[in-house]
């Protein structure tokens, strides 16, 4: 568990790091099914896709460094 911890220590300080940065993946946030509303002075995003996406990538990566 502590091996694990620490891992997702670095992977959070990488992805602070990246947002801090201003690096933008192109793809992500602008993928089809996400949802935006544009009227004259509201703008509603909401990237349902992106957040589904990304919800596999981690389940896949914690369940390959959770196994016992």
């Amino acid at each position: 568990m502590g091996k694990f911890l620490i891992l997702l220590g670095m992977v959070l300080v990488l992805i602070g790091i990246i947002l801090t940065l201003g690096i933008k993946i192109p793809f992500l946030g602008r993928l089809p099914g996400d949802i935006l509303v544009k009227k004259s002075s509201f703008k509603f995003y909401f990237p349902i896709t992106t957040c589904f996406l990304l919800s596999i990538v981690l389940t896949i990566i914690l369940r390959i460094f959770m196994r016992k």
